[in-house]
């Protein structure tokens, strides 16, 4: 049995693990939007198919059985391509998505709809951001003269952004420790992000809810419509062993 994970995330990780040395035999895609990325094991192919189309003639030419969508929360246009894949070659489809975050006593969040939306909210909620949606994204913000950023990101973003910019190369998982004196030291007021989900960039949220910081949550794309979701590695692993037999 082959199967293609459309992976780049931890989820897609930890679920080739599991599977690498069993009867199935694993390819994982990567976007290739990352400079080092942590590389699973089994066979591993980077770069983009051509949309739906494209990941559809791979999808028959290297005869895959089952096709798990483990990219980001926020990785919209790849989902919707792979449904369209799926549909077209009738693969088995399923979305591999970690849980979103859930808001308690103590957090004060504004969920808003998008990035756009997010920088319309700002000005009206501080002036010091720890920005951590990613490098891709800035440009949303990038007419906010008045503001100053603290943007976090694996790689270096690149332009426009916004004016007041302090660029913090890092990648999770990350402390609670660490993201209370990071917040401390630059005197943040606001914090925005997206609705990744998972433990390995949640402390920024307590450090936040602690120093009684605003958040601006991203919600994150729903998955296609009729394509079946799994929590976690397990899970995916459980909906394989179904087609395998």
């Amino acid at each position: 049995m082959h199967v293609l994970i459309l992976g780049g995330t931890t989820e897609a990780r930890r679920l080739a693990e599991t599977l690498h040395g069993g009867p199935v035999r694993v390819t994982s895609s990567l976007a290739g939007r990352v400079t080092a990325p942590r590389l699973p094991p089994g066979d591993v192919r980077v770069g983009g198919f051509g949309g739906a189309d494209g990941l559809a003639r791979w999808l028959r030419e290297h005869r895959v059985d089952a096709l798990i969508d483990a990219t980001h929360p926020f990785a919209g246009t790849i989902s919707f391509n792979a449904a369209g894949a799926a549909a077209a070659t009738h693969v088995p489809l399923l979305a591999l998505r970690r849980p979103s975050w859930a808001a308690v006593d103590g957090d004060d969040w504004h969920p808003v709809g998008s990035l756009a939306e997010a920088a319309d909210a700002l000005p009206a909620l501080g002036s010091r951001v720890f920005l951590t949606t990613g490098r891709m994204g800035l440009a949303a913000f990038a007419h906010l003269d008045g503001l100053w950023f603290l943007v976090r990101s694996v790689d270096a973003p690149e332009p426009p952004q916004p004016r007041e910019t302090r660029v913090l190369l890092d990648r999770g998982p990350f402390t609670l420790d660490g993201e209370r004196e990071l917040l401390r030291r630059h005197r943040i007021d606001v914090l925005v992000t997206k609705d990744s989900g998972g433990a390995a960039t949640a402390p920024k949220l307590a450090a936040a809810r602690e120093a009684g910081i605003p958040v601006l949550v991203v919600r994150r794309p729903p998955v296609p419509a009729g394509v079946p979701v799994a929590a976690g590695p397990d899970e995916a692993a459980a909906w394989l062993r179904h087609f395998s037999g």
